[in-house]
Parts: structure tokens; sequence; C-alpha cells
């Protein structure tokens, strides 16, 4: 099955929607072969009218796609679709797809292989389950240039790997690690910083933050230690 092409966006074109502010659109190439998926998908892509679809069904149509001059800036890839070979495979696409986001898009996939993927350059995971209306501002978010992981798969790496930090202080809702986090923010040490004192991928300590902006309702790092000081948590 060859993939469904997304004409490129002529250079004048381009030009003329910089010029009138015209949003471009967000290329995904959909790598899946449940058609009740693609279709559910593509569908929500499309009537979101931000987005050119694109859909495939095998690894191997997969990276003939990227090879082509479609121009995808995310590709949503199936782990389980024929002709993929776990993680040998992602790493495949990953290194064919260049300047293309490559986020995993799967039903099944624990922490640990969101995680090497995310190592490995993929810009993310996205579960099936995902909520559809939730669907296009992850995109949006991953086409950005940022990560995205669901808080979900933060709080079981920390329930797998780290017991001691995800007993929560009923006080402030606040986990020890989150706590230590904050302590680092205030004194002055950046996500990478930390990344390696705690020995997790700086994606993983963004993610923290996140979270520990949203249960304090910071609005940045330095909003974040001035609500933790005035509620003694530091």
């Amino acid at each position: 099955m060859t993939g469904q092409k997304v004409p490129p966006m002529p250079q004048a074109q381009a030009r003329h929607a910089e010029q009138t502010g015209v949003a471009r659109k967000i290329k995904v190439l959909i790598a899946d072969d449940h058609k009740l998926v693609t279709d559910a998908v593509a569908t929500v892509l499309m009537s979101a009218d931000q987005f050119a679809v694109g859909v495939v069904g095998t690894f191997e149509d997969t990276l003939q796609s990227l090879e082509g001059d479609d121009g995808y800036d995310i590709v949503l890839l199936d782990l389980r679709m024929p002709g993929m070979n776990g993680m040998e495979s992602v790493a495949d696409v990953i290194a064919k797809a260049g300047q293309t986001k490559v986020v995993l898009f799967s039903g099944n996939a624990g922490p640990g292989v969101a995680f090497s993927a995310v190592k490995m350059g993929a810009r993310g995971f996205l579960p099936k389950t995902i909520a559809l209306r939730s669907l296009t501002a992850a995109l949006r978010l991953i086409d950005s240039g940022e990560v995205y992981l669901p808080v979900s798969l933060i709080d079981s790496e920390a329930e797998t790997e780290l017991p001691e930090q995800a007993k929560t202080d009923k006080r402030n809702e606040l986990t020890a690690m989150e706590i230590k986090l904050l302590t680092g923010v205030a004194a002055g040490k950046t996500n990478k910083e930390m990344a390696w004192e705690f020995q997790r991928s700086e994606v993983t300590i963004k993610m923290y933050m996140r979270k520990i902006f949203g249960k304090l309702g910071a609005n940045n790092r330095a909003h974040a230690v001035v609500l933790a000081k005035a509620r003694d948590l530091l």
C-alpha cells in the first residue's frame, strides 16, 4: 500500500501565506495498518482545517514516503504494523525522517519503550487512547518543537522506577521528587543539570516541572519557587 500523497506547498504560495498571515498546513503521515484508527484520526485532523494527512500501512511504505517530496512535518508511527521490528525499526524511521518529527503512536507501549524512543530522537509518544479532541493540540505542540509525553506516562515511570519518590505529601500534593526539583530550581539549577543529578532525561525533568507548575498554579520557574516558599515547601 502506498501513501496518500500530500502535495508540497510551492515556494510562491508559501511566501504568500507568510505575507497574508494564512496559517500553513501541518503535514502528518499516519503510519498504521489499522483502518479504523487511521480513518478516525485522519477525519479529526482534516476537520481541524490545519492539517494535511497522508496514510501508509507498512514499515516499507513509511520509509518510501519519507524519501519522497511530500515534506511531512510529523510521522505518527505505529509499533506493530507490518514490517516493523521493534525499536530497531523505530531507529530506522528516525534516521530516514531527517527534519520530520517522529512520534510513537501505540496502544500498548510502556514507559520504557516511550522513553527509549525519545532518547533515540523521537519527539514524543501519543497513546491511541488519547481523546481525539486532544490530538490536534498535542500535534501542534510537537510541530512547535516540543516533546510530548502524557503525564500518565511520567506517573507510571515514577511509580515503577522511583517508588520512594512517589509518596505524596498530603499537605501540598507534591511528591518528594517534585520538591527536590523545586529545591534545585531555587538553587539556580537548570533542567539539564537536574537531569544529570537525578539520572533522568531532560524531557522527564521538563514534564515534572510542567506538573509542578500545574499543582502550584505557577506561571514559570521563578513563580513556582515563590509560591513554594510561601507554602513552606522549601
